[in-house]
């Protein structure tokens, strides 16, 4: 998925252990949504929790817009035409609908319900994504993944994985990367990293043991969920730092909740994030837009779209250096 941001903004971040409530809960931040139009011929909103202005990396997690249940119907569905990407991998998990996807390592493949597809974009790939017409009701997530200095350049690649639900006391999950309830995903990363859908049983409370190396986010999709001692409702997202070895969730609906864990190892290095590009400065950032101007093969190219634009051209870059943001510690 493209950052349709008409002005993106230059990020870095870092993070730091996790501090206790009064209560003995690791403290949560709660870190809400701004919802952002993507493509479509009446412009499909989504609402973005990161990067945002308090925090922008969650581990390598440095992007994730959820979505929907979007009437297709209403709104037209998603229709990104071609672009770019470097330095990152995306991240597709679908909860309802379809969407086509293409991009330049010559993959045509389709985003299905609990099916996830991973792309790896390190030193140039572009690639779209159109909901199919057979889809009326569009509901997900994507992600995007930061790429470490040593896998930044990394050649283009595409990962399909459909887990297994697991079936647990008052839950079922689904991990698609990492380890979590003694399942492991086969899908490669380059950083530690944790992607899981838990839906909750109506009332259920669900203790999760956890990687104590990781911080950790829930997105809620559906649903009021406790996180410890922090109340999230739907769109929100919960932080938890480094230092915590279990994680509690509770269903406070008469309804099954459902959410997206998110986890990793805290990403050490400073990365610069502007429109689609995940790089280390300023400079870099320029050579990349360029090279995406100039139809560099850098990028490759898309067979097979056939939307009104033809690729999308990148925003203007503004007129002073891009200043570079960090996470709180």
């Amino acid at each position: 998925m493209s950052n349709a941001d008409v002005h993106p903004v230059e990020t870095t971040c870092g993070t730091g252990p996790c501090p206790r409530d009064e209560a003995g809960h690791p403290r949560v931040e709660i870190i809400t949504s701004r919802e952002v139009p993507l493509g479509g011929p009446r412009a499909m909103p989504v609402r973005r929790t990161l990067p945002q202005r308090q925090r922008s990396l969650i581990g390598a997690w440095c992007f994730a817009d959820h979505y929907g249940p979007d009437d297709v119907a209403a709104t037209g569905g998603m229709d990104v035409a071609p672009h770019p990407h470097t330095g990152l991998q995306t991240v597709s998990w679908l909860f309802t609908g379809e969407i086509e996807h293409r991009d330049s390592h010559g993959v045509h493949a389709m985003v299905r319900p609990g099916e996830v597809n991973l792309m790896t974009g390190g030193h140039g790939i572009c690639h779209s994504e159109v909901s199919t017409q057979d889809t009326t009701t569009l509901h997900g997530v994507q992600l995007w993944v930061a790429l470490p200095d040593s896998a930044r350049d990394a050649p283009r690649n595409f990962q399909h994985h459909a887990p297994e639900t697991t079936v647990l006391p008052g839950a079922t999950a689904k991990v698609f990367l990492g380890s979590l309830f003694g399942v492991t995903s086969p899908v490669e990363t380059f950083t530690p990293l944790l992607g899981a859908e838990i839906t909750l049983d109506a009332g259920a409370e669900l203790v999760l043991d956890v990687d104590a190396t990781f911080e950790h986010g829930v997105l809620v999709d559906t649903g009021t969920v406790r996180l410890g001692g922090t109340q999230l409702s739907r769109s929100m997202l919960g932080y938890v730092g480094t230092g915590v070895t279990s994680l509690t969730l509770t269903n406070l609906t008469d309804a099954p909740a459902r959410v997206v864990l998110l986890g990793g190892t805290p990403f050490g290095e400073e990365i610069v994030m502007w429109w689609n590009f995940v790089g280390r400065s300023h400079d870099e950032i320029v050579r990349f837009r360029d090279a995406w101007q100039r139809e560099s093969e850098q990028f490759g190219r898309v067979e097979g779209y056939t939307g009104k634009v033809a690729r999308l051209p990148a925003p203007g870059l503004p007129n002073a250096q891009l200043r570079p943001r960090r996470n709180p510690r």
